[in-house]
């Protein structure tokens, strides 16, 4: 199914500010409203950007682009992706504002997971990816949901383990973030050029 090609990339939506806020909102005064807002800001934007770029893609095909131009600008675009993960990838330590997310409301929640998830450099180049690759191959927009899905999830696994472990998460929940702030460029770097690969694939046969 085309959806299992995009799933990957949830990896590349959620690695570096994007899972470090999760978990230091999971570990916030109100982390249950916080968490929520999050989330909820994030489906918002991603939603909308995925949603724009597929129906751009669909509007480039019905006027004539053919599968492999369309293709061939995902590929440039993930391209662009994976020289800008590179070049950041000393960038280890996380903005200076996350050490305000303890102290976190609902409302600037809300605007962190809508403007960090749908517009922060490699997100909103991961979700054009992923909009346009689906109109490249003809799927329905319908195809994106899993991936919308699947990365609000991964962002609400903190507050998630948070409820199931209780106390114990509170230990966990830090070693996880300064693994995610130590390999997220590796990470990242990975998935792209599984897509890459993906992409060059489609572009061939």
């Amino acid at each position: 199914m085309r959806f299992l090609e995009v799933l990957p990339l949830v990896f590349v939506m959620v690695a570096g500010p994007q899972i470090l806020s999760a978990i230091f909102l999971a570990t916030s005064e109100n982390w249950r409203q916080n968490s929520a807002a999050f989330v909820a800001g994030a489906a918002l934007s991603i939603s909308l950007v995925v949603m724009l770029a597929y129906t751009f893609g669909t509007g480039a095909r019905s006027q004539g682009a053919s599968n492999t131009t369309l293709t061939a600008v995902v590929l440039a675009v993930l391209l662009f992706a994976m020289v800008n993960t590179y070049r950041t990838r000393e960038e280890a330590e996380p903005p200076r504002w996350m050490g305000k997310l303890e102290r976190a409301m609902p409302r600037f929640s809300f605007r962190l997971g809508f403007l960090l998830m749908g517009f922060f450099p490699t997100n909103i180049l991961t979700s054009i990816a992923v909009g346009s690759y689906l109109a490249a191959r003809e799927a329905p927009w319908t195809d994106a949901v899993p991936f919308i899905l699947a990365t609000l999830l991964v962002l609400a696994l903190p507050s998630l383990i948070l409820v199931g472990f209780g106390e114990r998460a509170e230990s966990l929940l830090p070693r996880a973030r300064d693994w995610m702030n130590a390999n997220s460029w590796v990470v990242n770097e990975a998935v792209i050029v599984f897509f890459i690969v993906m992409a060059v694939n489609n572009l061939l046969g």
